[in-house]
């Protein structure tokens, strides 16, 4: 099965990462996400979080370059009391 996802570049925006999100809350096998470049933005990051309320498997994620600002950052911090299996996350 399928561990790893790269989109990196693919300019998915909050849309993609919705359609991705609805998608990764049923998956259990998927443990790298890399969505650099993809201007998710912070209405994205709230669709990425809500589905790592619920899916463990994914660690490591790569959010690079997305225009992330404080909403989205707070999102996650909300995100992170919740899922303890996330080890990694790049907001450079």
């Amino acid at each position: 099965s399928i561990t790893n996802i790269n989109l990196s570049g693919d300019n998915i925006g909050a849309e993609g990462c919705k359609n991705l999100s609805d998608a990764l809350k049923v998956n259990t096998s998927i443990t790298s996400i890399d969505l650099a470049w993809n201007e998710i933005r912070d209405e994205g990051c709230k669709h990425l979080s809500d589905a790592l309320k619920v899916n463990t498997s994914i660690t490591n994620i790569n959010l690079e370059y997305n225009a992330i600002k404080d909403e989205g950052c707070k999102t996650l911090c909300e995100l992170l009391k919740i899922n303890t299996s996330i080890t990694s996350i790049n907001l450079r």
